[in-house]
């Protein structure tokens, strides 16, 4: 039969129950017997052929006839063969014995035979599965009693990590592999020991390994490391020790097998997922451009498979789209920072100075005004054309003393370099009230309209090389009394505004007073 018909009869031969399997191997068996006999028949005859022209003929080893004739059920050539001297033990290119071999095909007058000689009862094949397991998941109850009655293992565990009693289906052989193990005192948790002794064992050699700083990811001769051989045996101890260690999961085999690919193969979910979760890809691609989900056997295991790569590229997006958004916040946190630095620095540091001036303008104006004032006082002196200086005020006692500005200085006069600059103005408004004693206070608020400084300083370096006219600070004022003449009605003190520089010796430039309402 064709490799490509057995292919397709696959998806039928997996619906097929034990014993269904067991009649169609049988069948199969005897037709590939009968044609192995008529070719023999063909080559014994082309021997003879030969022999009569003298030619050499083809011959094969002792341990592959002695195989061949197992499989054949051939117990007479088997007896020659083995006194003849071949080893029972005799293998294929997959690892089975004749004793296998006979424990599949159900003969037990071959298989009585081969113990005879010595054949090794717990032999494994490449899959390590022992003749106990071949005839345990083929239900010959006779073939399962003669073989542990003859010292086989009822613990074996093969390479799924499973024991015979586990792989059996046929209910007499099961209930005498169970009866058999109780009698010999195997508890369940000799059995989990038992399967775990392999990974328990590799665990200890991979700490040793570690403690010696060596390295835990050596390749074999297929260039698997010890994660792949762990994933696909679901040693999750090993594999969560590993990981721990901070080892490769994307590490290729010669058929680029990531970790991940044996996990999803041999069905492991709970090793797929710490996989996954330590960063194995679940679209990474085999020599052959196969995923971990198209390896994969198991439905229900392909499913998860399929969700969880679905879960791993949406947490790549949202990563993706995080770093993005935070590199643009970064990007426009860094432009407004300069840009608001910019702007600090060119335009509110001389608003800032001309506030500042302002404020300094306005004290020294509240040094004339804030003090109470007796009207009386003031009328007298305005009506005897004194100038109202600050000096004048200081030396009669009417204000309080005041930090004088240094000579030919006065915080509160500005100066403007031509007429197309209006002059500083400082408008005020006055109120005043009468007291019992009849005092009246003035009360006088100067607002303040000031450029900025810059404007002012460059207004100054100009006027210092102008040479405006003098003029003479002229004071004038009036009192006002009641219709009554008895008392002090309401006073209209005008307004009054003058130029005073005469005031200044040997300063010939020009200096305004504030104009005061």
């Amino acid at each position: 039969m064709e490799h490509s018909e057995l292919v397709g009869e696959m998806s039928r031969i997996e619906h097929m129950s034990t014993q269904e399997r067991l009649h169609l191997a049988r069948r199969r068996r005897s037709h590939q017997l009968k044609i192995w006999s008529q070719r023999e028949k063909e080559w014994n005859r082309r021997t003879a052929n030969k022999e009569r022209s003298h030619k050499p003929g083809i011959r094969f080893s002792d341990n592959v006839m002695l195989l061949e004739a197992a499989s054949r059920n051939d117990v007479a050539e088997v007896r020659r063969l083995l006194m003849k001297g071949v080893s029972p033990d005799s293998t294929n290119e997959d690892g089975l014995t004749a004793l296998h071999q006979c424990c599949i095909d159900d003969n037990e007058e071959m298989m009585k035979l081969l113990l005879e000689f010595g054949a090794n009862v717990n032999a494994e094949d490449s899959e390590k599965w022992t003749p106990l397991h071949a005839a345990a998941t083929c239900g010959h109850l006779h073939l399962v009693k003669y073989l542990i009655a003859s010292g086989a293992n009822l613990l074996a565990v093969n390479a799924d990590g499973n024991m015979a009693y586990d792989i059996c289906e046929d209910e007499a052989a099961l209930e005498h592999i169970e009866s058999e193990m109780a009698r010999r005192g195997v508890t369940q948790e000799l059995i989990d020991e038992t399967r775990a002794a392999t990974e328990t064992q590799m665990l200890h050699d991979l700490q040793h390994c570690a403690n010696l700083g060596e390295d835990l990811e050596p390749v074999d001769e297929n260039g698997a490391t010890p994660l792949h051989i762990a994933a696909a045996n679901g040693y999750l101890r090993v594999v969560e020790f590993l990981l721990d260690h901070h080892v490769s999961t994307d590490v290729k085999d010669v058929d680029d097998w990531q970790p991940v690919h044996a996990a999803a193969c041999w069905g492991h979910l709970e090793v797929l997922e710490m996989l996954v979760q330590n960063g194995a890809d679940l679209n990474a691609r085999t020599k052959h451009n196969e995923t971990p989900a198209d390896i994969c056997e198991d439905p229900e295991l392909r499913e998860r498979i399929i969700e969880l790569r679905s879960e791993q590229e949406t947490k790549k997006l949202q990563e993706a789209q995080r770093r993005r958004v935070k590199r643009t916040q970064s990007n426009n946190t860094r432009t407004q920072s300069v840009r608001r630095t910019s702007i600090r620095d060119k335009t509110l540091t001389s608003k800032k100075d001309a506030v500042e001036e302002a404020r300094l303008r306005r004290q020294a104006q509240e040094v004339f005004i804030s003090p109470p004032i007796d009207l009386p006082d003031v009328a007298v002196k305005m009506a005897s054309q004194e100038p109202m200086t600050r000096e004048n005020l200081e030396e009669n006692g009417d204000i309080p003393l005041a930090r004088r500005e240094p000579e030919g200085k006065d915080c509160s006069i500005i100066e403007f370099e031509d007429s197309k600059t209006p002059p500083l103005e400082l408008p005020t408004e006055a109120s005043y009230t009468t007291e019992g004693n009849g005092k009246i206070n003035i009360h006088v608020s100067v607002t303040i309209n000031a450029g900025t400084l810059a404007e002012l300083k460059k207004q100054r370096a100009q006027n210092r090389n102008s040479s405006p006219d003098i003029s003479v600070l002229q004071t004038q004022s009036s009192v006002c009394s009641s219709n009554a003449g008895s008392e002090i009605g309401s006073p209209v003190v005008k307004r009054f505004a003058g130029n005073t520089g005469d005031n200044v010796i040997g300063d010939t430039r020009v200096r305004r007073c504030c104009v005061v309402s």
